[in-house]
C-alpha cells in the first residue's frame, strides 16, 4: 500500500497551523549553544504525554502530568537542556513549578496550560536566576520560523538535530504532523535522556490523541536502545491545535488509518534518528524479529539483541559473529524453539534452522562496515513480529561518558 502522506521538506514543529517556537542561550550550558526553548500554540491545544518508567522520575515530568491532567490541554511546552532537574527533592519540584509559572506569565496563558521538561546532568539544582531571566526573554525569540532554534535548544550530547514533518488529507482538509526530538545517550525508553515533541493541526481531542501516542510509542520510541539505561527524564508530548478544521478524528473516522500511519512515520523517524545519533555511534542497527509466538515476545527479543553490548561491539568491529545474536535471542526470556531459528545479516544467511550456514566472511565484514546494518531473526514459531533500532558500541561512547560532567 502506498503512503497516504507527504514528507514536508524543511518542515518543523511550527509547520502545523497555530504553532510558534523558539530558543535561546540562558547560561545553563558552558558554550553559547541554545539551552532554553518553548513551543507555543495560539490556543490551548489538546495534549497527550508518555513518560519514563524509571522510579526516579524527574520533577518537571510530574509537573507536566499535573498540567495535562487538569484539562487535557497545553498551550506552551517549555524545555531546558544542560540540567535535568532530577533527584533534586522538594527544591527541584518548586523550581519546576516556578518555571511553569514564569512561562505562563511571559506568554499570558494559564499555568495549567504549561508543560515543563528538562534534560542534562542529574542531581544538580537549576540556577533559577538564569532560567527565569531566560524565560522572560523567550517571547521575543518565538516565531513561526523558530522551529530550528527550538530543535537546537533541546540538545545535549546530540551531534545533530532531529526533526521531521508530514502532511496528509483528512476529510478534505490538509493536516500536518511534525516532530522534534533529542537523545543520544542514556537511551532505553520504557514509556534516555530522550525527549520528543509532536505538533499537529488536526482536530483531535486529548483522549484520542493519548490513545494514539501511547500505541505508537510502543512500536517506535520504546523500540530503541543506545546503552540500556532508562533515563529519569524520558518524555514524549503531543499537542493538537485543531486549526486544520477537519471533522473530529476518532478511530471511527474514515481517515483514521491514514492519520495513524502518518503519526507513526513521524515517531519512527525521530526514534531512528535518536538511535543513529547514539553517543559515539558510527552506524544504525535495525533488528527485525519475525515468527515469534506474539508481538510482545518479538519486541522483547528484538530489544535484547539490539541492546547486547557484544552484538553492538561486533557490528562496530565488522565481525559477523552470529553467535552473539543467537545468544541474545536465547536469553530474552521469551519462548524459543532452539531447532528452528534463522538469522540473516542483510541478505547474508548465517544460520538456518539453528544450524550454521557457510557464508562469505569477507562479504559479511564489508556489509557490516556500512552505516546501516539489518539483522533479521526468524523464530519460525508464530506470527509475532517487531522491529527495534540501536547503534554500535564504540570507543567514543566510553570517552564521552567518562567525562560527561567535565
Amino acid at each position: 500500500m502506498s503512503k497516504q502522506f507527504t514528507v514536508v521538506e524543511g518542515g518543523s514543529v511550527t509547520t502545523p497551523k497555530g504553532f510558534k517556537a523558539g530558543g535561546l542561550h540562558c547560561g545553563l550550558k558552558k558554550t553559547e549553544r541554545h539551552d532554553l526553548g518553548v513551543i507555543v500554540c495560539e490556543v490551548p491545544a489538546a495534549a497527550a504525554g508518555v513518560y519514563t518508567l524509571n522510579a526516579f522520575q524527574a520533577a518537571p515530568l510530574r509537573v507536566t502530568q499535573e498540567s495535562i491532567a487538569a484539562s487535557g490541554k497545553l498551550q506552551a511546552m517549555l524545555v531546558n537542556s544542560g540540567n535535568a532537574n532530577a533527584c533534586t527533592g522538594k527544591q527541584g519540584e518548586d523550581d519546576a513549578r516556578a518555571m511553569r509559572a514564569a512561562c505562563a506569565k511571559a506568554f499570558g496563558v494559564a499555568e495549567h496550560h504549561v508543560g515543563v521538561t528538562s534534560t542534562g546532568v542529574i542531581g544538580e539544582l537549576l540556577p533559577m536566576g538564569k532560567v527565569t531571566a531566560g524565560i522572560e526573554r523567550l517571547p521575543e525569540h518565538v516565531s513561526e520560523a523558530g522551529g530550528d532554534d527550538f530543535s537546537q535548544a533541546i540538545l545535549t550530547t546530540d551531534l545533530v538535530k532531529k526533526e521531521t514533518c508530514v502532511s496528509l488529507t483528512v476529510g478534505g482538509k490538509t493536516v500536518h504532523i511534525a516532530g522534534a526530538a533529542k537523545g543520544s545517550g542514556m537511551i532505553h525508553p520504557n514509556m534516555a535522556t530522550m525527549l520528543g515533541f509532536i505538533t499537529t493541526d488536526a482536530n483531535i481531542d486529548s483522549a484520542n490523541l493519548q490513545k494514539l501516542l501511547s500505541g505508537v510509542t510502543d512500536s517506535t520510541f520504546n523500540m530503541i536502545t543506545v546503552d540500556g539505561d532508562t533515563s529519569t527524564n524520558d518524555m514524549v508530548v503531543a499537542m493538537a491545535s485543531g486549526f486544520a478544521g477537519n471533522d473530529p478524528l476518532t478511530s471511527a473516522h474514515p481517515d483514521w488509518a491514514a492519520y495513524e500511519s502518518a503519526f507513526q512515520y513521524v515517531a519512527e523517524y525521530l526514534a531512528k534518528a535518536i538511535a543513529r545519533d547514539g553517543e559515539g555511534a558510527t552506524k544504525l542497527i535495525e533488528v527485525t524479529v519475525v515468527g515469534a509466538v506474539s508481538d510482545d515476545a518479538a519486541k522483547a527479543i528484538a530489544k535484547t539483541v539490539i541492546g547486547s553490548s557484544l552484538v553492538k561491539s561486533a557490528c562496530f568491529g565488522a565481525d559477523a559473529n552470529w553467535g552473539r545474536i543467537i545468544a541474545a535471542v536465547g536469553r530474552a526470556g521469551q519462548p524459543v524453539n532452539t531447532e528452528t531459528v534463522d538469522i540473516r545479516l542483510g541478505d547474508i544467511v548465517t544460520l538456518e534452522q539453528s544450524r550454521p550456514v557457510k557464508f562469505d566472511e569477507e562479504k559479511a565484514a564489508e556489509y557490516l562496515k556500512g552505516d546501516f546494518v539489518h539483522i533479521h531473526v526468524n523464530l519460525n514459531m508464530g506470527s509475532g513480529k517487531a522491529t527495534g533500532w540501536g547503534c554500535d558500541l564504540t570507543y567514543d561512547y566510553v570517552r564521552i561518558n567518562a567525562a560527561y560532567r567535565t
